[in-house]
């Protein structure tokens, strides 16, 4: 344990005693101490020193448990004093000393000196120097150490220092409080401020008991947060150490051991405290996590102050450099490459409460289950009726709200992917079904973790773990934080309101429900719904919010590819691309909020109709990806023109459904005249309005006269009937009437409904748009309806030409058409379709001039280049108008051509 030094001396001559050296672990009293050796490949050997010819007062000492009828034995006077004398002069220090003397019980006794030799500071005599120890009564001073002690006791007493001074000593016994009454309200009166504290005893790693000062609370402390291998007791008292316990203990004890340290106390557990211990040199519950000696627990790191992250954090290190306790850990994703473990992905599909489908950057599908969460289940009093068939998503209280959060949320975002851990497939038991193996990992959104904020809400719970299950989220602490917000709150799953309940009527193939349902659709128009499932690229399954139904939906219009479906006895195979329709349809509606218009039902109970997303219609979007042809029952719709456009287009790229189309021998001819000559059939249009994006709404000057017709006998209507100030309650999709700035009525469509001050409304008839309070609309009459007279403002774009993507350079174009052809009429040739309008040139009525063809001339805009044949001509002549104002350095082109290099910074492509 300690090194030793052999002094010379005369042969014959008393033995000279060894001196040996070591480090003050522990002051016992103020005449007794243990000394440790220098630790080697574990905790170092210990042993007790009593010093020689001294006697100081003992310390108090609490009965023993095994005795009821015991008494605490007090300090006596001026023992603390001489304990804490020693205690801060040699704690932690190195010290040599010498063994006089050596009982038969073994205790032993002698002489202890500061330093490395016996040159240094004597503790026996420094103790008498200072009145706090006596020399033992009957000791004779007859050696020169003798005779020191003596003459120190007699300066002690003249100065009248430590027991020596008046009085009998009874300020320097404490009052010692083993036990605390309300151990809650004493750790709150600290509000968790540092308490000054000395600790006396380390019983493992992470917990110790402590002297709190001034007022002498003797507690005992464990570390919030963690936990250390402990030291189990046996049967026989013995105690077998778990493995690493005796290190971490030896860790704590000589960092900490009788130092002087500030505590804050943040929790209690039964008479024990909670808290962490401050030192100078450092945080010892991080020191610990960060050497391998404990692992974190969930059920007290909550109580941490400093944070929990800090603590993961500290146990990540040891776990990855396999430190101690970690030395077998193998990582919940070891078995993953780093691109498989973090990555970016889109979400296409919300499963439920805690599982999304997203599409990675390779094209691949994957099921992610957000790491450490539970849906939604049903529990105690909610038990399903065995009788009735079970559709989670209503019934079980909580999951539809879960549902929404998460779609809303994240349906077709860009979301972060971190796995945390795969949970291997288990087979089914008597109780629980088979699960495959499940992917968990942490989403979030911008800078958001959707698991967490789903707990806050109360919308989902978190899985308590075992201790050693290591496979959870790397963000637990703040998934229990947030349930714990949560339950205090009374959010959710943890309100004491009543659950909310889903009255959710499933129309799909019930042919009586659907023909008693379909007048309402029908007269409805455009109606908001929530795509819950896509059976084919035109068969899909609707949830209409505001009629609480769930409907089937068939794509008009079209006849897409029939999928494969299994029949009694066998499979029938799908036709070619019927699986790319379907997912199609998936990636661009499902789980999407959209407007369908139901124009007709079939037999099974299914509506036929047109579904809308963003502006598009599916049905011409399914046609243009040349994954489904026109039927022949669009030829009566008012999208038949935009179908055959896309279907056309789609056959001359001869892709998919078209792949092996053969144009008929006798049409020959007239394609090949169709692409050398452009269609020209200017008709006068009015023009009405002009969009930000260079759009432009017409009315068709052969039914001005219907229009104005219709306008003067509404308003005459409503001048007899007028509508009662804020009757009206608009809804995204509605027909109404609106009162313009002119004092005038005129028909409108809601776009949007912020507030009952806010509703955003397209007219219809005119093509522009107002932000209006809900007590300047009105119900549209019957008589004035889109089926009377449909709307007449009908959108264009410019054909040939790209608009600007800078925002100052479009600004000038839209000025500059505004001037020249709002409020105007023009003539106006239809040129080639879109998804989103149709592209036409627009002439003025008296030059027949070019609108167009004068923007490309005044460099307000550039050329789009379109290869088909039958537009070479017109091409040619926007080219060469692009040439000369680019010559001219007109407006986008007066600092040359800034294409070439640096098109995307300007935000041009040629």
């Amino acid at each position: 344990m300690a090194s030793s030094a052999q002094s010379g001396g005369s042969s014959g001559g008393p033995a000279v005693p060894t001196v040996q050296r070591g480090i003050v672990k522990m002051v016992l009293s103020g005449c007794a101490i243990i000394v440790r050796g220098q630790p080697r490949g574990g905790p170092p050997p210990e042993r007790q020193i009593n010093l020689s010819n001294i006697r100081a007062g003992n310390l108090a000492r609490r009965a023993a448990a095994t005795q009821p009828d015991g008494k605490d034995t007090p300090d006596e006077p001026w023992a603390f004093p001489a304990r804490e004398f020693l205690r801060k002069k040699l704690i932690g220090k190195e010290v040599c000393f010498t063994i006089e003397n050596k009982t038969p019980q073994g205790r032993e006794y002698g002489m202890i000196y500061l330093g490395k030799d016996t040159n240094g500071e004597n503790i026996a005599e420094s103790l008498v120097a200072e009145g706090l120890a006596t020399r033992r009564e009957g000791m004779r001073a007859n050696n020169p150490e003798q005779n020191r002690l003596s003459e120190c006791e007699e300066q002690a007493k003249a100065s009248k220092k430590g027991m020596w001074s008046e009085g009998n000593g009874s300020h320097t016994i404490r009052d010692l409080k083993y036990t605390i009454e309300n151990p809650r309200h004493f750790v709150d009166s600290h509000h968790q401020k540092p308490v000054n504290a000395i600790i006396e005893h380390v019983r493992d790693g992470s917990v110790v008991r402590a002297l709190l000062l001034p007022d002498h609370y003797l507690v005992t402390v464990m570390l919030s947060g963690i936990k250390c291998p402990t030291f189990r007791r046996e049967a026989d008292g013995s105690e077998t150490p778990e493995p690493f316990a005796a290190e971490a203990k030896f860790f704590t004890e000589s960092r900490l051991l009788q130092r002087d340290v500030q505590i804050i106390l943040e929790s209690c557990h039964n008479q024990n405290i909670l808290g962490t211990i401050l030192h100078p040199n450092g945080n010892i519950t991080e020191l610990l996590l960060k050497e391998g000696f404990a692992r974190c627990v969930d059920w007290s790191i909550a109580v941490y102050t400093r944070g929990a992250e800090k603590l993961r954090a500290a146990e990540r290190f040891a776990k990855e450099r396999r430190l101690r306790i970690w030395r077998d850990y193998v990582p919940p994703t070891a078995n993953l490459d780093q691109k498989d473990k973090q990555f970016i992905a889109k979400v296409m599909q919300v499963l439920n409460a805690d599982a999304i489908v997203v599409k990675m950057n390779s094209g691949v599908y994957k099921t992610i289950h957000l790491s450490s969460i539970r849906p939604p289940r049903l529990e105690g009093d909610n038990i399903q009726d065995k009788n009735k068939k079970l559709r989670p998503l209503y019934d079980i209280p909580y999951m539809f709200e879960a549902r929404e959060f998460l779609r809303k949320k994240l349906i077709g975002k860009k979301v972060n992917v971190t796995v945390d851990y795969i949970r291997p497939a288990s087979p089914a038991t008597e109780t629980v079904p088979a699960f495959s193996e499940r992917t968990c990992a942490t989403v979030t959104i911008g800078g958001i973790n959707i698991a967490e904020a789903l707990v806050s809400k109360g919308l989902a719970t978190v899985i308590r773990y075992r201790q050693d299950d290591d496979q959870r989220s790397s963000h637990y602490d703040e998934l229990l934080a947030a349930e714990a917000r949560a339950i205090k709150n009374g959010k959710g799953l943890h309100s004491k309101k009543e659950v909310p309940i889903h009255r959710v009527a499933d129309i799909s193939g019930d042919t009586q429900k659907a023909k008693q349902f379909l007048p309402f659709l029908q007269r409805a128009g455009r109606s908001e719904a929530v795509v819950e499932y896509v059976f084919s690229g035109s068969r899909l399954k609707l949830y209409l919010p505001k009629e609480t139904c769930l409907i089937t939906f068939l794509l008009a219009g079209i006849e897409c590819p029939r999928g494969a479906r299994n029949l009694p006895g066998l499979v029938q195979e799908g036709e070619p691309f019927s699986e790319e329709a379907t997912l199609f349809t998936k990636e661009l509606v499902l789980q999407r909020e959209v407007e369908v218009e139901v124009e007709s039902m079939d037999k099974a109970g299914n509506f036929i109709g047109w579904l809308h997303m963003d502006g598009a219609n599916l049905s011409v979007l399914l046609v243009e990806q040349a994954l489904s042809k026109v039927h022949f029952t669009a030829e009566r719709s008012a999208y038949y023109k935009p179908l055959l456009s896309a279907e056309e287009a789609a056959k001359q790229r001869k892709e998919k459904v078209w792949a092996h189309y053969e144009e008929q021998p006798v049409e020959e001819v007239l394609p090949v005249l169709e692409e050398k000559e452009r269609s020209a059939s200017y008709k006068p249009v009015f023009v009405t309005e002009i969009t930000d994006d260079l759009h432009f709404y017409v009315q068709d000057v052969e039914t001005g006269t219907q229009l104005e017709k219709l306008m003067e006998n509404m308003r005459n209507d409503i001048s007899s009937h007028p509508p009662v100030e804020g009757s009206y309650a608009p809804r995204r999709g509605d027909f109404c009437i609106a009162k313009f700035v002119d004092g005038e009525w005129y028909r409108a469509r809601v776009e949007k409904v912020e507030s009952p001050a806010k509703v955003h409304v397209f007219y219809i008839d005119y093509g522009n748009r107002e932000i209006l309070p809900s007590t300047r609309l009105g119900t549209l009459p019957p008589a004035f309806s889109t089926r009377v007279l449909p709307a007449q403002a009908t959108e264009y774009a410019f054909a040939f030409i790209q608009v600007p993507q800078d925002e100052d350079a479009r600004t000038d174009a839209v000025d500059s058409v505004v001037r020249d052809i709002q409020n105007t009429q023009c003539l106006l040739n239809v040129e080639h379709l879109s998804a989103s309008c149709p592209h036409v040139t627009l002439q003025f009525a008296d030059s027949k001039g070019d609108v167009g063809l004068g923007l490309v001339k005044e460099g307000l805009v550039m050329v789009e280049v379109r290869k088909e044949k039958q537009f070479q001509k017109v091409i040619t002549e926007y080219l060469n108008a692009q040439e000369s104002a680019k010559s001219a350095r007109l407006n986008l082109w007066r600092y040359g051509d800034f294409r070439a290099d640096d098109a995307d910074e300007f935000g041009y492509s040629r």
